[in-house]
């Protein structure tokens, strides 16, 4: 059978993890409805490596995302093999050998032939020395970097993934890469793409960010939740990619979920920031005029974006202990359940605080309390301050394990010494846990080799250093939205726009979807950085960007300073941003009569 021009050929590619923990009906669901070339998994959050360095600290043969072998790939190993789907995983963390030893261990158990390549160079903490003389600062915090380290990894692309498919490899495992570059791998190689084809290298790290994050490309967290069927059976996003980059997203057949046009632009926005620079380690992607078109039931077509060369450097994901955490709670029923959870949060924090003094120990690193279900995350914004059921988290930090422990003892106490109706659900004491801080830099390709290892041999992959990235063109902004005088009403955002928001590092970016194209304009006029600062002014500490999209007719922004550090240095509940869209779309804004009356229709 002659094989179809390289035009016509479609590759289908199935995401079937957005982090360490995703579901484990995922690769079955893929593997067995989906038709699949390539099952792909993103494992690595930045919050992930954080856990993963905790887990090589305590046992050295782990620190490689576990479920990746004994859940996911334990599950399909003999119809992947059959079938001939060959799958790309970041499961490695920062330990890729180990996990490779461990799903060939698996193979061979199963009477699996399985060829399996590992990428190698990402672990860049041999340079930490020279880095440290040379005054490397944190990208975000500008502070020095630390002593000692318990990892450094650069985000790697999709180039050495490539070349291990080209080699013949069934399955590659990578350690840190960018989350696309699990998709954008199999597509150079299936393509031909080359290293200098930036409009289809970013094209196909658009594709591999539309589906890197699970079933949030088929549903998951739509602002219209209401709309979206039978969540129990969520289908898993499926990209069906062509040559020229646009491509098709859809999902299983007979799934729960649905595959929209909104979902999909609400998604292309997550954790983004200048949509027309997104940075990549293979290209400089804009998505800024990228337009997504419903093409039938349960199928989005995405157009192809356009790419410039990519910056010389890495980004770099690195970790450090940074003392101990404890984080405790306990339940407040009744009249003023609110207060009564201050006022006990703040005699934790009195009463342990006076015991490290009395002991001679130094005080906490910092503390931390919240009200949950006060709208506590609201601030001024809240409606629920009379709330008559709560919980109360309190979060401390200190150098040593001794002192949280007994912070841990003093949480309980509360429950028959202050308030009445204070309660707890159970589950003992707090666990006193390592506090891995992340931090981030820049480190020159030209200092990172890279290779891929297959049936034991080394391969080097060369990467292309660009002589200096190409800056972005400033987008313009929408046409001016024009008053007509009339009468103005308040309305909700969410009545205007879809939302979606995430996080990078101590950044959340919020992006804003027009539901009718003709109205960005008017959410431009209201919804401006300023508005967005003072809303969050209880929450963001730093300025607030916003670019247009005109492709899509959204917007995204940018908040600096506004997770409290972030990932698992942040002691708040959100630390990842998660529900800072849903707290902006329910702000008001003044609109003419004429755009209130038609949102009932939108």
């Amino acid at each position: 059978m002659t094989s179809p021009p390289t035009a016509q050929k479609i590759v289908r590619i199935g995401g079937a993890s957005g982090f360490w923990g995703d579901s484990m009906v995922a690769a079955p669901q893929l593997v067995t409805l989906g038709r699949l070339d390539y099952l792909v998994f993103d494992f690595l959050a930045e919050t992930t490596m954080s856990i993963l360095a905790s887990a090589r600290a305590r046992k050295p043969e782990l620190g490689y995302a576990t479920d990746f072998v004994d859940i996911a790939m334990r599950s399909v190993l003999s119809e992947v093999k059959r079938q001939g789907i060959k799958v790309v995983s970041n499961a490695g963390g920062i330990n890729p050998h180990g996990c490779a030893a461990a799903l060939r261990a698996l193979a061979e158990a199963e009477c699996v032939a399985l060829r399996i390549a590992v990428v190698e160079g990402d672990d860049v903490s041999a340079h930490m020395p020279q880095l440290r003389e040379n005054d490397a600062r944190d990208t975000f915090s500008g502070e020095a970097l630390p002593d000692t380290v318990l990892s450094a990894n650069a985000y790697l692309g999709a180039l050495p993934i490539a070349a291990a498919l080209a080699a013949g490899a069934d399955v590659v495992i990578t350690g840190r890469c960018v989350d696309s570059a699990v998709t954008l791998g199999p597509l150079m190689h299936e393509f031909g793409w080359e290293a200098e084809d930036y409009d289809l290298l970013a094209s196909g790290s658009l594709a591999g960010h539309i589906i890197e994050c699970g079933c949030q490309a088929t549903g998951g967290l739509h602002t219209d939740w209401q709309d979206i069927p039978d969540w129990a059976h969520m289908g898993y996003p499926i990209v069906e990619c062509q040559a020229n980059g646009s491509f098709v997203v859809t999902k299983p057949e007979g799934t729960g979920g649905k595959v929209i046009r909104a979902n999909v632009a609400e998604q292309l926005l997550y954790e983004i920031g200048d949509p027309a620079a997104y940075l990549l380690p293979d290209v400089s992607c804009d998505f800024s005029d990228v337009e997504i078109t419903q093409e039938g039931v349960d199928r989005v077509r995405v157009s192809a974006a356009r790419g410039r060369a990519p910056s010389a450097n890495y980004k770099v994901s690195a970790t450090q202990l940074d003392g101990f955490r404890c984080a405790g709670s306990m339940v407040f029923i009744g009249i003023d359940a609110e207060k009564k959870a201050v006022r006990t949060a703040e005699a934790i924090i009195e009463r342990t605080g006076e015991i490290l003094r009395q002991q001679g120990l130094p005080p906490f690193t910092s503390t931390f309390f919240e009200v949950i279900g006060s709208e506590w995350s609201y601030g001024p914004h809240s409606r629920a301050r009379q709330a008559r059921e709560v919980t109360m988290r309190v979060v401390a930090n200190h150098p040593q394990k001794a002192a949280l422990a007994m912070f841990a003892r003093e949480i309980a106490p509360s429950g028959t010494s202050w308030a009445p109706g204070t309660t707890s659900p159970g589950g003992g004491r707090p666990a006193v846990s390592p506090l891995i801080k992340p931090f981030a830099f820049t480190l020159g390709k030209a200092e990172v080799p890279v290779a891929f290892v297959l049936d034991g041999e080394r391969h080097a992959v060369e990467v292309p250093v660009a002589a200096s990235a190409v800056v972005a063109a400033r987008q313009p902004e929408p046409p001016a939205f024009i008053d007509d005088g009339g009468e103005q009403v308040e309305v909700r955002l969410i009545e205007l726009a879809w939302g979606r928001s995430g996080d990078k590092g101590n950044l959340s970016n919020i992006g804003l979807v027009a539901r009718r194209p003709e109205w960005l304009p008017l959410l431009w006029a209201r919804v401006t950085p300023e508005f967005v600062r003072d809303y969050f002014a209880h929450l963001v500490h730093g300025k607030v960007e916003r670019f247009y999209l005109p492709g899509t007719a959204s917007m995204n922004l940018l908040l600096h300073d506004a997770l409290d550090g972030g990932g698992p240095s942040s002691m708040r509940m959100d630390p990842l941003g998660k529900g800072m869209a849903q707290m902006l779309l329910d702000a008001t804004v003044r609109v003419p009569l004429n755009v209130a009356e038609a949102t009932r229709s939108a």
